[in-house]
């Protein structure tokens, strides 16, 4: 049997990261972690992770629990350290 790990395992994501997606998009783990790995095989796929993650951090601000953001920061930390594409991408700089 295939477990949720096994599944972030084969995303490219972590876990913080397919966390994120979830919560952005409002859908299962599982889900998640299919669409992450889907968008990482776009050309744009890692920008539109890295916007969606910088949404959930401006929503869990605007709702005042700095403490999710932090979480929420730490993993776009992890994920741009992790896709350098998304922020050449994103800012047009080269790699």
């Amino acid at each position: 049997m295939i477990t949720i790990q096994d599944c972030i395992d084969m995303s490219g994501l972590d876990e913080a990261e397919v966390m994120a997606l979830a919560e952005h998009e409002h859908i299962s783990e599982i889900a998640a972690a299919a669409l992450g790995a889907y968008l990482l095989d776009q050309p744009r796929g890692a920008v539109q992770i890295s916007a969606m993650i910088k949404d959930d951090i401006r929503e869990a601000l605007a709702r005042g629990d700095r403490h999710h953001a932090r979480e929420l920061f730490m993993a776009l930390r992890h994920f741009l350290t992790e896709h350098r594409e998304a922020f050449h991408l994103e800012t047009g700089r080269r790699i």
